[in-house]
């Protein structure tokens, strides 16, 4: 473990007096990248500073008072940085939404936080407040920082961002120490953040995460996995989601790690390889889409290059099992492939948010990328386990932080509890919701509902969520996430739901992964017109059939998947089916396809959809299919016309 500086969190207890701090002793070196019209413009400490001040100012003559909550709705840039940090300066709360939620989503959120303004990115994000009207009465002021598209509207709330600079530069003129005494009025333990919870199962809550508590937890984070002012990180997790607060907010205030903002989410990749960064933090999910593109790649190269793959993969593979590297093998394949993902430089990556699948793990660690396993929660501000670099095992989530205590409690035969967690950064509850805080926060302890064990090697396991533990009517005992993440290593399987609690036997809905799905199915002359016609597709059934069977070869027989079906859409965060964060909504999918469940349990050899879904601008279109139910190892035989 490697020993790091931190600065004087007594002196410097809150973020943007760590800025302040930051901007006064290293104002030169730069903070913050961010790419605009193919052009990487570079801000330093200084600039950083300036603008949180101007902006934290400028929210002040708009009337915002110390204690009131100021939303967020915006794409990672450093103007929602800049804003978040303001907030905290003159004793505010940030509430950062999602800016794919949909309207509804952040009507609730705006109205329960009583948010009175809100900073916004552009005229997308504009035009979800000004749909919702008179739904969202608390708000009397929508910032903007992009003007483009903005000359069109008269709404008297509209306020754009360079006006509210001016604004805070004209205060500051007028009462030049008064940033400074706003920076000294904010304590440690004033609630700086509202972090949203998941909402697997309903609305999101909000934790309120004190602003010297989070720091000091983050340092702790930095304690095992250190970073400095030379290494470069890119943010493109979403910022409501609690590790990017961690990842792009705080850590750099502490440590100086660069934050690097892509240019839009389609660059990403070619981005990443830009910068080539030293740290990446992305989701189970994007992992998983990035084996998945890089095995759809191949299927579209020559058969050398195939050959070459196949043969630096499987060297790889071998001699990560002996605790390894092959040079061969990365001489062959891998510093190339590393090098074209923009993974060349990395010291260390992390997963977290869900579970990565064992197969997509092993094969990031067999491609040389320094993946790591974290292990949190939004209550406890973030992560609190996570693996050293010589202590990697891909079944756990790691050791726990310095300072941090996990007991398991109520432990069955084989040790397996619910998690619970202590330390000093915890929540200090959910805002407005002292019901939901006192079921959670018991004595101290933050309860997960997440059940798991410690091993051997005192590494932290978890299995899933307590209440998503499933168990047949023969009372077989399995994880559905477990099962769904070895489905979703698979290439062309994007998302999935394991069924079978309280049923006879195990079955899946499965989604296919289009983007790969569709190649396949060109690159062999299939024909098909949209999604739902090319899941419906016999050939694309026994493909999947095929990826099905293969990790039932991995699983003991009594929990093997034994019908599965393709769905006709792809399950969405829009619909309520996943979490923003991309976890499944259980209840949801249950409710929702309910006809369909009770088909697979039944016997029925098909189904027959006629639904109407509606796109996310608001459009609706008609689906007419029927689904084809499978007996693993029956053959699938062409599908019927639907009636």
């Amino acid at each position: 473990m490697m020993s790091q500086q931190f600065p004087d969190f007594t002196i410097h207890d809150t973020l943007p007096k760590l800025l302040a701090h930051n901007a006064a002793t290293y104002g030169s070196e730069v903070a913050l990248r961010e790419k605009e019209f193919g052009i990487w413009n570079e801000f330093t400490w200084s600039d950083y500073n300036d603008r949180v001040r101007e902006m934290a100012l400028g929210l002040i003559s708009l009337g915002v008072a110390r204690g009131e909550v100021v939303a967020i709705l915006s794409k990672n840039r450093p103007e929602a940085l800049y804003g978040e940090i303001a907030i905290h300066a003159l004793g505010g709360m940030s509430l950062a939404i999602y800016q794919d939620a949909m309207s509804s989503e952040v009507a609730y959120l705006l109205n329960y936080a009583g948010a009175h303004v809100v900073l916004c990115e552009d005229e997308e994000q504009v035009d979800k407040l000004l749909e919702l009207g008179d739904d969202i009465p608390t708000v009397r002021t929508i910032v903007y920082a992009d003007p483009r598209g903005m000359r069109k509207y008269d709404d008297p709330r509209l306020k754009d961002l360079a006006e509210v600079y001016e604004l805070g530069r004209a205060l500051h003129g007028r009462e030049p120490d008064r940033y400074a005494r706003e920076l000294a009025a904010g304590k440690g333990d004033d609630v700086a953040i509202l972090c949203t919870t998941s909402g697997t199962t309903s609305n999101p809550k909000m934790a309120m995460l004190q602003g010297g508590r989070f720091l000091e937890h983050c340092a702790r984070y930095l304690m095992v996995d250190p970073k400095g002012p030379t290494d470069d990180y890119v943010s493109v997790l979403p910022m409501p989601w609690i590790m990017e607060q961690i990842y792009a907010v705080a850590q750099p205030l502490i440590c100086r790690i660069r934050v690097n903002f892509v240019e839009e989410p389609e660059t990403m990749m070619a981005d990443l390889r830009e910068i080539g960064p030293s740290f990446v933090l992305l989701a189970p999910r994007v992992w998983e889409q990035i084996a998945a593109d890089v095995r759809a790649r191949m299927m579209e190269s020559t058969p050398l290059k195939n050959a070459l793959y196949d043969f630096g993969m499987k060297r790889a593979l071998k001699a990560l099992e002996q605790g390894r590297r092959s040079k061969l093998a990365d001489f062959v394949l891998l510093r190339a492939l590393r090098d074209r993902l923009g993974f060349s430089n990395l010291k260390s990556a992390a997963t977290g948010g869900a579970a990565l699948g064992p197969d997509t793990f092993k094969f990031f660690q067999a491609l040389g990328v320094p993946l790591r396993q974290i292990y949190g929660q939004t209550e406890t501000a973030g992560a609190y386990t996570v693996h050293l670099a010589d202590d990697v095992d891909m079944n756990t989530v790691g050791k726990p932080f310095p300072g941090v205590e996990i007991r398991i409690v109520a432990p069955d035969e084989n040790g397996v509890g619910e998690i619970v967690a202590r330390h000093d950064g915890l929540m200090a509850g959910y805002y407005r919701n002292e019901k939901a805080s006192v079921e959670d926060l018991r004595e101290g302890w933050m309860y997960s509902g997440d059940a798991g064990y410690f091993d051997k090697k005192g590494h932290l396991v978890v299995i899933d969520r307590i209440k998503d533990i499933a168990e047949t009517a023969n009372r077989v005992r399995f994880s559905p996430q477990f099962i769904e993440n070895k489905l979703k290593f698979s290439s062309f399987i994007g998302e999935c739901v394991v069924l079978g609690n309280q049923k006879p036997f195990i079955s899946a809905i499965l989604c296919i992964r289009y983007s790969v799905v569709s190649k396949w199915a060109e690159q062999r002359g299939i024909a098909f017109t949209t999604y739902t016609d090319l899941s419906a597709r016999a050939d694309v059934y026994d493909l999947l059939r095929q990826e099905v069977e293969r990790v039932n070869e991995t699983l003991p027989e009594a929990q093997r998947i034994r019908r599965f079906l393709l769905l006709y859409k792809e399950l969405d965060a829009d619909d309520g089916e996943l979490t923003r964060t991309r976890k499944v909504r259980r209840n949801v999918i249950n409710e929702r396809y309910g006809r369909i469940i009770d088909a697979i349990y039944n016997g029925r050899d098909d189904i027959d959809i006629d639904t109407t879904i509606t796109f996310q601008d608001g459009k609706q279109a008609r689906i007419q299919t029927v689904l084809r139910i499978v007996d693993l190892g029956a053959p699938v035989v062409p599908l019927r016309k639907a009636s």
